[in-house]
């Protein structure tokens, strides 16, 4: 029997459960919460009616994600990085930026899209209860 492949195995099956982390009543009040999910660090976030859960640490160097405001950016609703400024979808975790045509006078600043760099997690309601599941990525 291949132990280390036994220990994967029985890894990527648990980081596939929902785990309870908390009444959303609770969560709903303090509109976020902090919590472990098998050994990984995740904010939840209660936004506008929907919770979003997300790696605590920033992709980009691991500032804290958990102390900011939610701000709208393009009218998507991010988290801003509180080490660098990094904007950060909570919907999809893109990472949003601001680009300007340097060629064209009469150019405006745009966003744009760094693509998908935070990795973002399921959350589940079921009876008042919220359960985060792990993405795979």
């Amino acid at each position: 029997m291949d132990l280390q492949r036994s220990t994967q195995d029985l890894k990527t099956i648990e980081n596939n459960y929902s785990v309870y982390v908390g009444r959303e009543e609770n969560i709903k009040k303090s509109q976020r919460m902090t919590t472990v999910v098998h050994d990984r660090e995740v904010v939840i976030f209660y936004h506008k009616g929907e919770y979003h859960a997300m790696d605590i640490c920033s992709y980009h160097l691991g500032g804290s994600l958990h102390l900011r405001e939610i701000e709208d950016f393009d009218e998507q609703a991010c988290i801003v990085c509180s080490w660098h400024k990094y904007k950060i979808t909570l919907s999809i975790g893109e990472g949003l930026y601001q680009s300007i045509n340097p060629k064209d006078s009469s150019a405006v600043l745009k966003w744009c899209s760094k693509g998908i760099k935070q990795r973002i997690h399921t959350v589940t309601v079921k009876n008042g209860h919220i359960y985060v599941t792990l993405s795979k990525a």
